[in-house]
């Protein structure tokens, strides 16, 4: 056995040392996006594609989007056929930016001003997404789908701003047809401009904490409660952040074992956390162990669920809970429907597999998971 096939394997189970554990079957499926606008249409997308711009290239621009009617009734539909040891569903913990950039708006100020709308609004101008708000909070109230905050908007705003005032053509492009930032023309490269907390001063730096504070705002104005939880964008986060957000109720950092600092000069520190670690504020780090991600064409790997799978195995054998990483990229087939059906397909396997081979599994939300582990803790 080579060694890369050697650390293939034991990948798995070295992500799982250290930190809390139990001996209880929890699956916990954590997902992020949903809300932000990425790729608006099929049309903006071909008339990318004619521009010169590789969308075909990079899984983001040419499948995600918002999530339409269909996408949301669709998933739901399967995620209630399945039920585990104590008669609930399988739940996406669903990670929601509450806003997206108002172009119009920021048109009309000459691009000296920048302006958001509520995601609200962003869906009443979409053809088969009014209703998307109200299957939100339908599935939450069904036990499917729990919505927790990733932000105000999925966009560096100041890197953003700055491009447009500079007169970046690639950005501009992107403006004109409502797309939040751009990739490079006829080059590799995805859309930097998502890098929401990607910070160049201490001043970015604070502006861009007080973004993250009125999305917590929002999305109470939104749905009606705090959210407990919070995952960074990309994974990018100050603790200097921590006690604010302590103060705005997040509870539970959603994340990787590995997390990123930005750095004034664009390098990036990198800080490790185990599973129920706790900082200074009381806040828990709740962090993923498994990949459920279909629609990321270029990760290399031909089997999906099937991994994913092998990660919820070594996860159990490692007594801890499994705690699935699957962005809202594979649910959407708004711009392509055979990507959303791909998806759906392998994750009917995936729960299948989980039901068969652990008949006791218990699905569980973030918040679930982070409020059984402070407990338990305590």
């Amino acid at each position: 056995m080579n060694l890369s096939l050697i650390k293939t394997k034991l990948s798995p189970y070295v992500k799982n040392l250290g930190g809390w554990r139990t001996n209880r079957k929890i699956v916990v499926i954590e997902s992020d996006d949903w809300g932000s606008i990425r790729m608006p249409s099929r049309e903006v997308y071909q008339k990318c594609l004619a521009a010169g711009y590789r969308v075909d290239k990079i899984a983001y621009e040419s499948y995600d989007s918002l999530a339409s009617e269909d996408d949301l009734e669709l998933l739901f539909e399967l995620l209630s056929s399945f039920k585990g040891q104590a008669g609930n569903h399988p739940v996406i913990t669903a990670n929601v930016l509450v806003a997206n950039p108002d172009f119009e708006k920021i048109r009309q100020s000459g691009y000296r001003e920048y302006h958001y709308e509520p995601v609200r609004e962003t869906f009443k101008r979409y053809p088969r997404h009014s209703r998307s708000i109200a299957l939100w909070n339908e599935g939450k109230d069904k036990g499917l789908f729990l919505p927790q905050s990733h932000g105000r908007e999925h966009l560096n705003v100041s890197m953003f701003m700055n491009a447009l005032r500079r007169g970046d053509r690639d950005v501009a492009f992107g403006f004109e047809h409502g797309i939040p930032g751009s990739i490079p023309r006829n080059a590799k490269g995805g859309n930097k401009y998502v890098e929401t907390l990607n910070y160049s001063s201490e001043e970015d730096k604070q502006d861009k904490l007080e973004i993250i504070l009125e999305g917590l705002d929002l999305f109470e104005d939104l749905f009606g409660f705090r959210s407990e939880s919070f995952i960074p964008p990309n994974y990018l986060w100050s603790s200097d952040y921590d006690e604010k957000m302590s103060k705005h109720g997040v509870k539970y950092y959603q994340g990787n074992r590995k997390m990123k600092e930005p750095e004034f000069d664009g390098s990036v520190t990198y800080h490790k956390y185990n599973l129920g670690d706790i900082n200074n504020f009381g806040q828990r780090y709740l962090v993923r162990n498994a990949l459920f991600e279909p629609s990321l064409f270029n990760n290399g790997i031909e089997d999906p669920a099937g991994r994913c799978l092998n990660q919820v195995q070594a996860a159990f054998r490692m007594s801890k809970p499994a705690v699935i990483c699957s962005h809202r990229i594979n649910y959407v087939g708004y711009l392509d429907p055979g990507n959303r059906d791909r998806s759906l397909k392998m994750l009917n396997e995936v729960l299948n597999g989980v039901l068969k081979k652990w008949p006791n599994v218990e699905f569980m939300t973030s918040v679930q998971l982070g409020k059984l582990i402070a407990c338990e803790d305590d």
